[in-house]
């Protein structure tokens, strides 16, 4: 079992910055890839970003290209989303997943083993 827990999220307004951070706990957290996620009312869940187990590959949906950064220390047992220049319409609530490494990258939600519980984050026009 790994225990995911996000934090971070917030209220920011278009174009503002937030860090979300996804904290593990259990099994060695440096044998999962990671993947972020988002989900809107009313809409699927969607891969965001992922990170390799090591931290040397990552993966970012074309939306955010440019915008948003993965980065992960597995020393702190913990992956970081700097999420920057914000958009409305990136109102979500935002999910970390593990899922075994030769799965890294993946944008398939199912693929991913665990997740946490969410952080909010609401951007104002």
């Amino acid at each position: 079992q790994v225990q995911l827990v996000e934090s971070g999220g917030g209220l920011v307004q278009a174009g503002g910055s937030l860090r979300l951070s996804c904290a593990a706990s259990g099994r060695t957290f440096s044998n999962y890839a990671i993947g972020w996620f988002r989900q809107a009312p009313g809409k699927e869940r969607e891969f965001v970003a992922g990170i390799s187990r090591n931290g040397g590959r990552t993966y970012y949906t074309d939306s955010v290209q440019g915008r948003f950064t993965i980065s992960r220390d597995n020393a702190k047992n913990t992956v970081y989303l700097q999420v920057n220049s914000l958009k409305p319409e990136e109102t979500a609530v935002y999910y970390c997943a593990a899922a075994p490494a030769y799965y890294s990258g993946s944008i398939y939600y199912t693929v991913y083993d665990y997740w946490g519980q969410g952080t909010q984050v609401t951007v104002s026009s």
